[in-house]
């Protein structure tokens, strides 16, 4: 899918893909797009303004797209998902902030597999015009 990469007709075509594959099963699946991401490379990069990319994946398990922040916040198109989190996870049956397990050198490793995880959301964005 190469022209219009972000209208709604062809993220509704990719969506019906999609559908199409999974041949009227129910449920909630992972995998079938490229997910925004929280990573500290965004912290980093100097370019400001990014956004990190990560996913769509094969049949194998492989990502057909690397960690990826080349794109600005606002850059959108059919192939990205977004999967939204609950602030609020579970350690050892304790409720906690995902940001405090971020920044906890113990449990950061549930989260997050850099040595850096200092990104924790995007803010809000409009596109410009």
């Amino acid at each position: 899918m190469y022209a219009l990469r972000d209208s709604a007709v062809t993220m509704y075509h990719h969506n019906l893909i999609i559908e199409g594959q999974r041949k009227l099963r129910k449920g909630l699946i992972a995998g079938i797009k490229k997910d925004v991401v929280i990573t500290g490379r965004i912290s980093r990069d100097p370019k400001p303004d990014r956004v990190a990319i990560y996913g769509w994946h094969k049949s194998d398990g492989r990502p057909i797209q690397p960690l990826y922040t080349g794109h600005v916040n606002w850059y959108v198109d059919y192939s990205h998902g977004i999967r939204l989190v609950h602030r609020t996870i579970y350690v050892d049956d304790k409720p906690m902030d995902y940001v405090d397990v971020l920044k906890d050198k113990t449990l950061k490793g549930l989260l997050c597999d850099e040595d850096d995880c200092d990104f924790y959301r995007y803010e809000t964005q409009i596109a410009p015009n």
